[in-house]
């Protein structure tokens, strides 16, 4: 049961004053449906009203506040003309405009004769000065309900700034005193203020300093944060230890005989890995290990010698792939290791129907087949093992924790291994798989060639037209990837349509075409085309980002490659080089170039390390365009900041692990404050799961 003291905080935003049900629906899409959610909204910018200049001597475009005095009243004299106030001091005069102006609501704000404090942009028009609808129109008398610093927060089209501050401030008001849950040693060596005077800060800032990331205030309330994300994934991690899992301890003859029948030998990395797969598989707790590994750094072959042990063992392993195309090409890539080391593997897609789909189901339930690869389809309620030990997940970032529960539930006390391609910031990786044991896979096999990575302005396209005409014409392939599927007004980009309309003209039906609105039937037949070969050049959008082994590819063209991710970009470019020939990525970007954009495009030619493009691209951009549909899963952080809270991060970590050591349960003081703090930062599933014991 979430805490009764913070029930004015989970209250609807209706509760706050002033929030109806008109404004509590726009509110709600700017901030969230709760309080609690309002609260949590973070001021992005300050308007600063304390310059109090004379009329004379304000700066036209900044923003000034002054007291003068209201000389005299201009109604419009057609329909659409604005009303405009004369105003004056002893320096000059300023003229108030407005549109759309209600006559009697500004005779009672700035009635003639009287003294004012206005507040907002000054501009020059026709040799004079004038506000048009100051922000502010305040009576000397009440000088105090004018704010000197104005924090700005995010809003939505008819949401007023000004409702949306007061909503914040209600919020505030209706925060109760909570009690602590930070060390008290660690809290004043850092100089964190408590949480209520925090929350206070932030909301209230003086200057654009109390907005930044290194402030006291955001500093505390992004620890809180790391804190309560670091402490659910340790108590979850806990609660997976405590449902013992199942030891495989096989004798290894089958891992033995897969790894002679490999045409080349492991990479330390790879052997590394292989060795804690092997401990997390012979010990009684249940495995939930991530490998990491760049782009053909030979996960899967570590993958399936992880499954010999458990197949020895008497157990069957599935491998969930996130396409058909997918699932098909690591049973091609499987299937002569498998042969050679006495292991049945099959492979179930969605295409697989009537009685060859039954005859394969049967056969899996009597013990038949050892290893399934497929899609989705594994997932299905008719899917039956005889004994299912364990779960791989390729590209994990690609399925929900649904769909990894549902597929682990087919088995009893099934281990799960997930890979992913997509090296991650070491700061997500912790965020995001803190609850797994994660192994990383560094080094790329033997005989590897770098990928030759050059970046080309657009008006060079004709020579790189030429240049792929020559790799065609010597055997090879070529992808070519675009930015967007159909042409837009809005951006002046090329579409995948477009260019391959263009060389369609050129090349003929050497030339496929691939993008995200295609059904998927289309795209795996064209994909499966460019695959074996019966396609020359693949353009496509960034669909094939995961997905095609075509080892003849040996050009990867990117077009306006300034509009992609780093990490976008190094995944694309490992899609070639996957055979044994020289091959090269063409970065086609249209000048000038940004600061950032520039950086990205440098440091892709420098390096062909996919940890350090990672880390490199979160310093970059920061984590919030990380954390696209590429590297979905990751928590949406309101106070922390990935790239600048690394420090506290990690200290996170270490308090999680130090509180779930002393006491597992949350029993003691600190441990029921910090059952609050979870339920604050809504990751109060980790108290369900200390009630179900």
């Amino acid at each position: 049961m979430r805490p009764e003291v913070l029930n004015p905080l989970f209250a609807d935003v209706t509760a706050l004053k002033g929030v109806g049900p008109r404004l509590a629906a726009l509110v709600q899409k700017a901030a969230g449906p709760r309080v609690v959610n309002v609260l949590f909204t973070r001021p992005h910018a300050l308007i600063d009203r304390s310059s109090r200049p004379k009329i004379a001597d304000a700066a036209p475009g900044a923003i000034a506040t002054m007291e003068v005095r209201v000389d005299k009243h201009h109604p419009a004299p057609v329909k659409r003309a604005p009303y405009k106030v004369i105003c004056s001091d002893e320096t000059g005069f300023i003229t108030l405009v407005f549109f759309h102006a209600r006559a009697d609501y500004l005779a009672r704000a700035l009635p003639e004769g009287s003294t004012r404090i206005i507040s907002g942009r000054v501009e020059e028009y026709g040799g004079a000065r004038q506000m048009t609808h100051p922000d502010h129109i305040v009576d000397p008398a009440e000088n105090g309900a004018l704010a000197l610093f104005e924090p700005v927060y995010p809003l939505t089209a008819g949401l007023p700034a000004s409702v949306m501050r007061k909503a914040v401030q209600g919020a505030l008001s209706r925060t109760p005193r909570l009690d602590e849950w930070q060390d008290a040693a660690w809290l004043e060596k850092n100089g964190f203020p408590s949480f209520n005077d925090a929350l206070e800060r932030l909301h209230t800032p003086q200057s654009s300093a109390d907005l930044s990331p290194s402030a006291p205030a955001l500093l505390r309330l992004a620890y809180d944060e790391l804190l309560s994300n670091q402490l659910a994934l340790a108590l979850i991690r806990r609660s997976r230890k405590k449902s013992a899992g199942r030891p495989f301890k096989a004798r290894g003859a089958l891992k033995a005989k897969a790894l002679q029948a490999l045409p080349f030998t492991l990479t330390r990395a790879q052997d590394a890995a292989l060795k804690e797969i092997e401990a997390d598989l012979a010990a009684e707790d249940r495995m939930v290990r991530l490998i990491q590994g760049d782009v053909g750094s030979g996960k899967t072959v570590v993958a399936f010698l992880s499954a010999t042990l458990v197949i020895e063992a008497g157990a069957q392993t599935a491998l969930l792939a996130p396409t058909e195309i997918l699932a098909r090409q690591h049973l091609e890539t499987l299937a002569p290791i498998a042969e050679k080391s006495g292991v049945a593997v099959e492979v179930l897609t969605g295409r697989d129907k009537g009685a060859a789909r039954t005859e394969k189901l049967a056969r899996l339930k009597a013990g038949e087949i050892n290893l399934l690869i497929g899609t989705h389809a594994l997932i299905q309620e008719d899917v039956a093992f005889k004994d299912l030990g364990l779960v791989i997940i390729d590209e994990q970032h690609r399925f929900g924790v649904q769909q990894r529960a549902a597929l682990t539930a087919k088995g009893w006390r099934a281990d799960l291994l997930v890979m992913t391609a997509t090296p991650i910031p070491r700061t997500l990786a912790l965020t995001a798989y803190g609850d797994m044991d994660a192994s990383a896979i560094r080094e790329k096999p033997p005989g590897r060639k770098p990928v030759d990575t050059r970046a080309i302005p657009v008006e060079r396209i004709d020579e790189v037209i030429g240049a792929v005409s020559r790799v065609i014409k010597r055997g090879d392939q070529v992808y070519w990837v675009c930015p967007l599927v159909e042409e837009s007004d809005q951006l002046d980009l090329t579409a995948a349509e477009e260019r391959y309309r263009h060389l369609h003209s050129v090349f003929g039906d050497k030339v496929g075409l691939v993008h995200g609105k295609m059904p998927a039937a289309e795209k795996d037949a064209v994909m499966e085309r460019f695959h074996k070969g019966a396609l020359s050049l693949l353009i496509a959008t960034t669909v094939i980002e995961v997905g095609v082994n075509a080892p003849n590819a040996v050009v990867m063209a990117i077009e306006h490659a300034e509009r992609f991710g780093l990490a976008q970009l190094h995944q694309l470019r490992g899609r070639v080089g996957r055979g044994d020939k020289a091959a090269s990525c063409l970065l086609l970007y249209k000048g000038p170039l940004g600061e950032t954009a520039a950086a990205r495009l440098k440091i892709l030619r420098q390096t062909q390390d996919g940890f350090k493009i990672a880390e490199e691209d979160l310093r970059l951009r920061g984590a919030g365009d990380l954390l696209g549909a590429a590297q979905s899963g990751f928590p949406n952080l309101l106070f922390a900041d990935y790239a600048a809270h690394g420090e506290l991060l990690l200290a996170a970590r270490d308090d999680a692990a130090l509180i779930v050591g002393k006491d597992p349960e949350l029993k003691t003081p600190r441990g029921e404050a910090l059952r609050t703090l979870l339920y604050l930062f809504s990751r109060d599933n980790a108290i369900r799961l200390l009630r179900a014991g």
